[in-house]
């Protein structure tokens, strides 16, 4: 069974349409180490959330993990990771982080109560509610 996560993107800087004409991707850039654990625990076939951070803050795509953690050829210390991610699907209907915030039962959720994290486990219940309300 997947794991589920969510990741996050400025979308001036790394836009899910970018995402879909690029196909696969590399998800370079994390430098927070907690973010970087969740990289390292992602396997073949997990699927993540893409969203748009800073502009929109919401949930516009999925994206599944294509290749596991590696060294991030962004990072010239060494020390960071990176996943490969592909396209699956856009959602129908993007989900705001406003409505993420309205709904109680995702008060637990890391997007809510970490809010800088780019990287983030979305357990299986709260991945089921976030497909329900963005029509997938």
């Amino acid at each position: 069974m997947p794991q589920h996560f969510l990741v996050k993107s400025e979308p001036d800087v790394f836009s899910w349409d970018d995402q879909v004409r690029n196909g696969v991707e590399p998800w370079t850039g994390v430098r927070n180490a907690q973010a970087a654990k969740f990289l390292k625990s992602m396997a073949l076939g997990d699927l993540a959330f893409f969203y748009h951070s800073n502009i929109g803050k919401e949930i516009v795509g999925v994206v599944e993990v294509v290749r596991t953690a590696y060294p991030d050829p962004s990072d010239e210390t060494g020390r960071w990771v990176c996943v490969d991610v592909k396209a699956v699907k856009p959602v129908k209907r993007p989900v705001t982080l406003a409505e993420i915030k309205a709904e109680p039962k995702l008060e637990g959720i890391a997007l809510v109560r970490q809010s800088r994290l780019s990287v983030m486990p979305i357990s299986p219940e709260h991945w089921k509610l976030l497909c329900g309300m963005a029509g997938i």
